[in-house]
């Protein structure tokens, strides 16, 4: 998945009030930007990190900028745009290269669905086979050796979203938790018991339940983000 316009880079300042970031062209010239990410990005937008963002042509955006890429210290690139993983998802799926969601005719993004006021972020269907609702996680936390944890706070939204797919799997559909690995650097997914352990419980009694689990990394750079290969995934 390209980005929609060509990113250019400055230096991290500092994030604030959750969705705001502060930029340092190479000549000095600071600047603000937006952040689409609600998570804690602990590892993920240090003070110093290089920085890489689009500029949207919407006159009225109050913040005409957008974080979409930050390099940490060991120079892995990271996707910070949160709202890209569906994308990169959607794109590999349609290039057949999640080969467990591939065979269906029809998809489709933030389908209402469940019990607790939900949407899926994707449903896939075909007229021989029964409906796959796909929940998408991003995961950027790296810890050590290569090993990315989800989440990396903690999320009563990713409790709800396990609730609602163990739902989908006793009704006799397909339910898929796939996680884009958007971290250059991370090489193996676990769930982040140490961060949020009613997640880590949910996630082990969905699997049990015939939740399908599956990690795919991403390849990040400053022109795209795309899937290059399948990792193992762990409960703890």
């Amino acid at each position: 998945m390209k980005f929609s316009s060509e990113l250019k880079s400055a230096t991290l300042l500092k994030r604030y009030k959750r969705f705001l970031v502060d930029l340092r062209k190479d000549n000095g010239d600071e600047f603000t930007v937006h952040c689409a990410n609600t998570g804690k990005m602990t590892g993920c937008a240090d003070a110093g990190f290089r920085a890489y963002y689009s500029t949207s042509a919407n006159a009225k955006r109050k913040y005409p900028h957008s974080l979409e890429v930050t390099e940490d210290q060991q120079g892995n690139l990271i996707c910070v745009n949160t709202a890209m993983a569906n994308k990169v998802a959607i794109e590999a799926i349609e290039q057949n290269l999640i080969p467990e969601l591939s065979g269906y005719q029809n998809i489709a993004s933030e389908v209402k669905y469940g019990h607790e006021n939900s949407r899926i972020d994707i449903l896939l269907s075909s007229e021989d086979q029964v409906d796959c609702y796909v929940e998408i996680k991003s995961v950027t936390l790296l810890e050590t050796n290569g090993q990315g944890f989800f989440p990396d706070a903690e999320t009563l939204r990713g409790q709800k979203h396990l609730r609602e797919l163990m739902h989908i799997t006793q009704s006799g559909q397909r339910a898929v938790l796939l996680f884009i690995v958007m971290h250059n650097g991370i090489e193996k997914v676990k769930t982040a018991k140490h961060i949020d352990k009613k997640y880590a419980q949910l996630f082990t009694e969905a699997r049990h339940q015939g939740v399908e689990i599956y990690a795919y990394k991403a390849q990040v750079t400053p022109q795209e983000v795309s899937v290059v290969e399948k990792l193992s995934v762990l409960d703890t």
